[in-house]
């Protein structure tokens, strides 16, 4: 009994560590549409940020469904557009509170008139706003709402269902 808590107390330890050394990069437009454009895996964009509280309510969501459709390859990241000042102490905060181990980046641009469009023409630039994408497939679906975790895992099961054909 001693050696399983002494292991447990050691795992939740080295997960508390890893959860605040995440770092937070800095990205510019151009890297985030080459996520868009390149990237190989069915992948989830969530944009967010830590003044959001419908954004703060689904990340918990995005994360439990990022663990478990890992074994179908679907990679999330989650895009802070936070104000210049919440970087990185706000962002790294907040990503540790919720337990997010998925990569967080925050998007160094202030004009949504550049960013937006490159997600998607028609994204006004509310937020929470999520992306699906699957570049194998060509399958591509933007939703600029709040998602419930239903909702999230009906989209993630049609973005793997599509992967799959």
């Amino acid at each position: 009994m001693k050696t399983f808590k002494f292991l447990f107390i050691t795992l939740a330890l080295l997960a508390a560590k890893n959860l605040s050394a995440q770092e937070i990069p800095k990205w510019k437009v151009a890297q985030l549409e080459q996520l868009i454009s390149q990237s190989s895996k069915p992948t989830i964009i969530n944009f967010w940020a830590t003044f959001c509280v419908p954004c703060i309510h689904e990340l918990p969501y995005f994360q439990k469904a990022a663990q478990q459709y890992q074994k179908d390859s679907v990679q999330l990241v989650l895009v802070s557009l936070d104000l210049e000042d919440a970087y990185p102490a706000k962002i790294k905060d907040m990503a540790t509170r919720l337990k997010i181990t998925s990569p967080v980046v925050f998007l160094n641009e202030t004009n949504a008139d550049v960013f937006c469009p490159v997600v998607d023409k028609a994204w006004s630039g509310a937020i929470p706003a999520t992306l699906f994408i699957n570049n194998k497939t060509g399958y591509r679906k933007f939703i600029e709402d709040q998602l419930s975790e239903e909702k999230l895992n009906g989209e993630i099961k049609a973005l793997i269902d599509v992967s799959k054909k």
